[in-house]
C-alpha cells in the first residue's frame, strides 16, 4: 500500500483498504454481493436516444448508457429507497454489509457536515476546519502536496517547490471592514462589539436623529398584521426594528410551527425602511425569543442585500431598553413594546426627542481570504509528466446569508449531499489511486493525478477559476478533469455523467467502463454547467461531472448526512476510480472539443450576448450600481465585438433598467440576429454607452 504516512485513528483501523469495493480492479465480493434496495428499480426517465444496453456477466446488474442532454437544474432519478423502521437497524452490520468504501465515505460526509464546520462558507472557520481536513486525509493516503508555500501576503505563488497542500488566496468582496463605528444614545457612548455592531449592510454615513419604533418591521405579514401605519415617514428618523417576527407567549413565532417564516427575513424588511425614508437603521433581538439568536451580528454574517446608504447596527437589549425609556419614559420595558409588537396593537411609534441618537459608521471593502487543498498522486514511466485532475468542492453556503430562501436566512446549512458527498468520494478516490498505483499490479505507464478540493465554489466557482487561472499544472498537460458534486443520493442505480461532448471520442472510451458499473449513465454531452468542471471546461480541458440529481433538500438546513445513500456512494466511488485509472493509463492524451450547439434547448435566446454574469455579491465593490456584473466575456461574440469586458456592469437595455441576469435574458428572448441595441455600462464609476450588435447563438447540431 502506498501509504508511508500513514496515521491510526480509530475508525481507520476498523476500515481495510478502499480497493476492496472496486469492482472493476479486482471484482470483489465486497461490493458486486453487496445487498441491494428491496424496492424494484424504476424504470430509466425516457430520453430521445435509444440506452445502449450492456450484458449481465456473472449475476452482476445491467448496465444502461443513455446519451442524450440533461438540465443538471431539474434533473433527478426516481428514488426507489425502501424507508426502514430505526428500532429494526443493526447499524453493526449495516455498515459491514455496507463494506469499506461506505463506511470510509460515511465518516467523511458526516464529518463534514456536522454543524461545528459551520456550513463550511468561505470566511468561517469552518471552511478552514474542513480544508485542513481534507489535508489531513490526503497525507493519510500518501499523496504529496501540491502547491508552493503562500508568501508573506497569504497567496500561493505559482512558482517554487511543492511544499504546501494549500492554494490560499483571497475573494475580492469578501466580507468588508469596518473603519469606524461610533455609537451614542441615551445620554452615553456606546462600547463597539459589546454594546453595538455595525452590520454587513451598512453604508459609511453619519446621523443624529431621534428613533421611531417600527416593530418587527413587516410590511404586509400574516393575516393583514403590519408594522407600519397606513403613510408612514421615516425621513428623518431612525428606526428602531424587532428581528424575527410576532411571537407567542413561549417566545415562538406565531405564524411557523418551527422556527420561523419567511416574513422573519432580514432584507424585506431593510426595504421597507429604506422605502420609507429611514436616516438609519437600529435592530435588535426581541427579547425572550426561544428559536432565535441574541448575540450581535458582525459584518460577515449581516450582509442581507447590498450596502445602503445609511448607517446600520445591531444594539444589545440593555440599550435598546435605554433608548425607549428615554423617548417613551411611561411604556413600559422592551419586552412590553414586544407584547405589544406581537398583538400588532403598536406599530411606527415616534419617540421623543430623549431617543436621539449619534449614530456613525464606515466600511471599506475586504477580502476573505480562503483556499483551494490539493495532493498529488505521482505517476509513473512514459505519462508521468501528464496529469489528471479529480476534483470537488468542499465549501457550502455557511449560515444561509446567501445561495439560499429567506426563511432559512440564520441557520446552519450542513451541505451533507452539497458538497460533502463529492468530497469525501474524492478522498476516497485518492486512498483507491493510491492502492492501485502502490500495488503489485500497478500500471508501468501512468499519469501524475492531482487531487483538488475546491473552496468558493457556491459563490461563483471562484476557487476553481482561481486555480485555472493560477494553475502549478500546465493545461495542456492535463488529459481530463474529473468533477463529482452532489453524488450522495444515488436512486435507482440513476447516474449523471456530463462532458461527453467535450473531449474527442470520450463517449467510445468511457462507455466500456459505464457497461461494467453496473448503473444506468445519462451521458449528457454538455462540459457547461453550474459546477466547478466549468472553469476547467473554459480554459480548454476536457471534463465529466458525475451527479446523482436534484432533490428538495438542495440548499437547505435539511441536506444532513442521513439522508444520503453510502451503497450507492461505493459505487460511484468505484465507477469514478475505473475512470481515473482509464484515463490515467490510456497512452493518447485526450483532446478537447467544444460541445457546441450539442446541449440540449433550454428556451434560450435565438440571439447570444456572450457575457458571463457573476453568481456573487462577494465580487461587488460599495458605489456600484444595481445590474448584471460581468464576469467573463467569450471571444467572437456581440458583446467582445461592442467593447464588453470583465468588471462591466450592465446598467440598462436600450433605455429600461436590467438589475438580474434573469431581466436581461428576457431582453435577449425579444431579439433577433442583427439586431442593435444601446446597452449602458457602469465602468469604473463612470457610465458608458455602447452599441450591441446581436450575433445568432450557435445551433443545436
Amino acid at each position: 500500500m502506498h501509504a508511508s504516512n500513514r496515521r491510526t485513528l480509530p475508525l481507520a483501523v476498523a476500515m481495510a483498504s478502499v480497493s476492496a469495493a472496486l469492482a472493476f480492479a479486482a471484482q470483489d465480493p465486497a461490493v458486486k454481493d453487496a445487498p441491494k434496495a428491496d424496492a424494484p428499480k424504476a424504470d430509466a426517465p425516457t430520453q430521445d436516444a435509444a440506452p445502449a444496453e450492456a450484458p449481465a456477466q456473472d449475476g452482476s446488474p445491467k448496465s444502461k448508457v443513455i446519451e442524450g442532454p440533461i438540465s443538471v437544474y431539474t434533473w433527478a432519478p426516481p428514488d426507489s429507497a425502501k424507508q426502514v423502521d430505526a428500532k429494526d437497524i443493526d447499524l453493526k452490520k449495516v455498515f459491514e454489509d455496507l463494506g469499506p468504501v461506505s463506511t470510509r465515505w460515511y465518516q467523511h460526509v458526516i464529518t463534514l457536515s456536522n454543524p461545528w464546520f459551520e456550513g463550511r462558507a468561505p470566511g468561517l472557520r469552518g471552511n478552514d476546519l474542513a480544508a485542513e481536513y481534507l489535508e489531513f486525509w490526503m497525507k493519510d493516503a500518501g499523496l504529496e502536496a501540491a502547491f508552493p508555500v503562500p508568501g508573506d501576503d497569504g497567496v500561493t505563488p505559482k512558482d517554487g517547490p511543492w511544499k504546501s497542500y494549500m492554494q490560499k488566496f483571497s475573494l475580492t468582496g469578501g466580507a468588508p471592514k469596518v473603519e469606524t463605528a461610533a455609537l451614542a444614545a441615551a445620554g452615553s457612548d456606546r462600547e463597539k462589539g459589546k454594546d453595538f455592531a455595525v452590520l454587513g449592510i451598512s453604508g459609511n454615513a453619519k446621523v443624529e436623529a431621534p428613533v421611531t419604533f417600527v416593530g418587527y418591521g413587516i410590511a404586509k405579514g400574516e393575516g393583514g398584521y403590519s408594522s407600519f401605519e397606513e403613510g408612514a415617514d421615516l425621513k428623518g428618523r431612525i428606526a428602531m426594528v424587532f428581528r424575527y417576527e410576532p411571537l407567542d407567549d413561549r417566545g415562538r413565532s406565531k405564524w411557523a410551527s418551527r422556527r420561523f417564516s419567511e416574513f422573519a427575513a432580514m432584507t424585506p424588511k431593510v426595504d421597507a425602511l429604506v422605502e420609507r425614508g429611514a436616516a438609519g437603521i437600529i435592530l435588535v433581538a426581541p427579547p425572550g425569543a426561544r428559536d432565535g439568536k441574541t448575540a450581535l451580528e458582525d459584518v460577515s454574517t449581516s450582509r442581507w442585500g447590498r450596502p445602503l446608504d445609511i448607517p446600520v447596527v445591531q444594539v444589545s437589549a440593555e440599550v435598546a431598553e435605554a433608548i425607549l425609556k428615554a423617548g417613551a419614559p411611561d411604556q413600559g420595558t422592551l419586552m412590553d413594546w414586544r407584547t405589544k409588537a406581537d398583538e400588532g396593537t403598536v406599530k411606527t411609534v415616534a419617540l421623543g426627542d430623549g431617543s436621539k441618537v449619534s449614530l456613525e459608521t464606515k466600511l471599506s471593502s475586504g477580502g476573505t481570504p480562503t483556499q483551494n487543498v490539493g495532493g498529488v498522486l505521482r505517476g509513473k514511466g512514459s505519462l508521468a509528466d501528464e496529469w489528471l485532475v479529480v476534483g470537488a468542492h468542499f465549501d457550502h453556503v455557511g449560515y444561509g446569508y446567501f445561495g439560499t430562501s429567506p426563511q432559512y436566512t440564520g441557520q446552519v446549512h450542513p451541505g451533507a449531499d452539497d458538497n460533502a458527498s463529492g468530497s469525501g468520494a474524492m478522498l476516497c478516490v485518492a486512498q483507491a489511486m493510491a492502492d492501485i498505483y502502490g500495488g503489485k499490479d500497478a500500471p508501468k505507464d501512468a499519469r501524475s493525478i492531482l487531487f483538488l478540493g475546491f473552496t468558493a465554489e457556491e459563490s461563483g466557482l471562484r476557487g476553481s477559476r482561481w486555480f485555472v487561472e493560477h494553475p502549478t499544472i500546465p493545461g495542456d498537460k492535463i488529459t481530463m478533469m474529473i468533477n463529482m458534486d452532489m453524488v450522495g443520493r444515488l436512486r435507482s442505480d440513476d447516474l449523471s455523467v456530463g462532458g461527453m461532448n467535450s473531449g474527442k471520442g470520450m463517449i467510445d472510451i468511457l462507455r466500456p467502463v459505464f457497461e461494467r458499473s453496473g448503473l444506468t449513465i445519462h451521458a449528457d454531452p454538455s462540459g457547461r454547467g453550474p459546477s466547478d468542471h466549468a472553469s476547467f471546461y473554459g480554459v480548454g480541458v476536457p471534463v465529466t461531472f458525475i451527479y446523482t440529481g436534484n432533490h428538495d433538500i438542495y440548499h437547505t438546513p435539511k441536506d444532513k448526512g442521513y439522508t444520503l445513500n453510502p451503497e450507492g456512494a461505493a459505487k460511484i466511488v468505484a465507477l469514478a476510480a475505473d475512470m481515473a485509472t482509464t484515463m490515467a493509463t490510456r497512452p493518447e492524451k485526450l483532446e478537447f472539443q467544444s460541445d457546441g450547439g450539442k446541449t440540449a434547448d433550454r428556451g434560450y435566446a435565438a440571439v447570444r450576448l456572450g457575457v458571463m454574469p457573476s453568481m456573487s455579491d462577494d465580487d461587488r465593490t460599495p458605489g456600484m450600481p444595481k445590474g448584471v456584473l460581468v464576469d467573463g466575456v467569450s471571444a467572437e461574440t456581440s458583446a467582445a465585438d461592442a467593447g464588453i469586458t470583465k468588471g462591466d456592469v450592465l446598467v440598462s437595455w436600450d433605455g429600461e433598467a436590467i438589475e438580474t441576469t434573469g431581466a436581461m435574458m428576457t431582453k435577449l428572448r425579444s431579439h433577433k440576429p442583427g439586431d442593435v441595441v444601446k446597452v449602458k455600462l457602469w465602468r469604473g464609476g463612470k457610465d458608458v454607452e455602447v452599441d450591441v450588435t446581436l450575433r445568432a447563438a450557435k445551433p443545436k447540431e
